[in-house]
C-alpha cells in the first residue's frame, strides 16, 4: 500500500493547517475589544497612539473586578489572539493579578483591578485633556 500526496501535503495525515488571518492594528484592536467585552471587563477605554508613540498604534485599558478576573481576562485575550491571528503576545504581571500588561505589537493592553487603575491613572497620561475628563 502506498500513500500519495498532492501539493506537498501527506495523504491521510489528519493534519490541518491552522487558518490564521494576517493581523493589522485595526483587526487586532477589534479582537481585543470584543474579547474584553465578551468576558465582562469593565470601563474599557481605547486610546489612539498613532502619531503619539512608536510603541504601538492603540492602547486599551480595562478593569477586572478581582485578581482572578484580571488574570482570566488576560489569559482569554492572549488565547483568542493566538488562535485568531497567530499572535504570541508578551504578558507581564499575570501572576499578581493587580495589573496585567499584554503587548500584541500593534495594541498594548492594560488590565487592572479598579484600585490599581485609579492609582496609576494611565488614561490621563495618554488622552488629550478633554478626553481624559470624559474617561473618568
Amino acid at each position: 500500500m502506498s500513500l500519495t500526496s498532492t501539493a506537498g501535503t501527506p495523504a491521510n495525515s489528519g493534519i490541518r493547517a491552522m487558518s490564521v488571518q494576517a493581523p493589522n492594528a485595526d483587526s487586532t484592536l477589534a479582537a481585543v475589544l470584543k474579547s474584553l467585552d465578551e468576558n465582562k471587563a469593565e470601563d474599557i477605554v481605547q486610546i489612539d497612539l498613532r502619531g503619539k508613540s512608536e510603541m504601538g498604534d492603540y492602547m486599551v485599558i480595562a478593569s477586572g473586578r478581582s485578581t482572578r478576573q484580571v488574570g482570566a481576562l488576560a489569559e482569554k485575550l492572549t488565547d483568542t489572539l493566538k488562535q485568531t491571528f497567530g499572535i504570541l503576545s508578551k504578558v507581564e504581571g499575570k501572576a499578581s493579578g493587580d495589573w496585567v500588561l499584554i503587548d500584541t505589537g500593534d495594541v498594548i493592553v492594560h488590565v487592572f483591578r479598579p484600585e490599581v487603575r485609579e492609582f496609576y491613572q494611565l488614561e490621563k497620561m495618554w488622552l488629550n485633556p478633554g478626553e481624559a475628563a470624559e474617561a473618568t
